[in-house]
């Protein structure tokens, strides 16, 4: 059961389980949060159901002993990473994983740009940098279609990151913000949809809220207990 309270303006949170009283992320996340990093597809676009019907294909294409519908399982299981990296994890030293690879990004680019923002979104990071936060996007989708899809979505961001070698969403993306904004790691709240999202936010010392879809409560809860969870973007205000 979740037990909040407010103290000297701030915001607490607890879970209790059993005799336990542990601390929710809600008491650190939006008190002390200076800018929030937002993963992008699945997070702030609506693009992971798409994206893992063609990793799927191009799965079984190379590999028919995987069923399209494992395939898709695990392309979502391994999100939250480059796909030539979920590859080598679903087919490990498969020769052809590059040829999937190239495959899917070719195939993903028409699709990706059909897609927008939504109104919530929209509300949410004009909202978020209205009162003073920094709000930006750190992302394993490559860094020139992400600085295209914004620059036609027309949404302000503090700061774009995105994929290129040795340069990847975790630690090379939150050590950048860290350095170029002057923070702190309790300053930072990275969202996310995928349960690699809250794995790398927490190896790194950041807080994290994940938005479910792509995956459920249940299946961050599995992360950590005390993890926060919403379902839309615009809860964030709320927190």
């Amino acid at each position: 059961m979740q037990k909040n309270f407010i103290l000297d303006g701030i915001f607490y949170s607890f879970m209790l389980i059993g005799n336990n009283i542990l601390p929710g992320a809600s008491d650190l996340t939006m008190a002390s949060t200076k800018a929030y990093l937002f993963d992008f597809d699945g997070t702030l676009v609506n693009t992971m159901s798409g994206f893992a019907d063609i990793a799927a294909r191009v799965i079984n294409r190379f590999n028919p002993e995987i069923p399209v519908e494992k395939a898709r399982a695990r392309y979502l299981e391994t999100s939250g990473n480059p796909f030539f990296q979920q590859l080598e994890i679903i087919t490990p030293g498969d020769p052809a994983n590059r040829e999937k690879a190239r495959i899917f990004e070719e195939t993903k680019i028409e699709g990706f740009f059909n897609s927008t923002f939504t109104s919530d979104v929209r509300e949410t990071i004009n909202e978020l940098r209205a009162r003073g936060h920094i709000a930006g996007i750190a992302s394993n989708n490559f860094q020139e279609l992400i600085d295209r899809f914004v620059e036609n979505e027309k949404l302000d961001f503090d700061i774009i990151l995105g994929f290129r070698k040795g340069f990847e969403k975790g630690r090379a993306h939150f050590d950048y913000v860290r350095e170029k904004f002057n923070l702190e790691k309790e300053d930072i709240t990275f969202v996310g949809d995928s349960l690699k999202d809250a794995e790398k936010a927490f190896a790194y010392g950041l807080k994290f809220v994940g938005i479910c879809g792509t995956f459920k409560r249940d299946d961050f809860l599995k992360i950590r207990e005390d993890i926060v969870t919403i379902e839309n973007i615009k809860e964030l205000l709320n927190l």
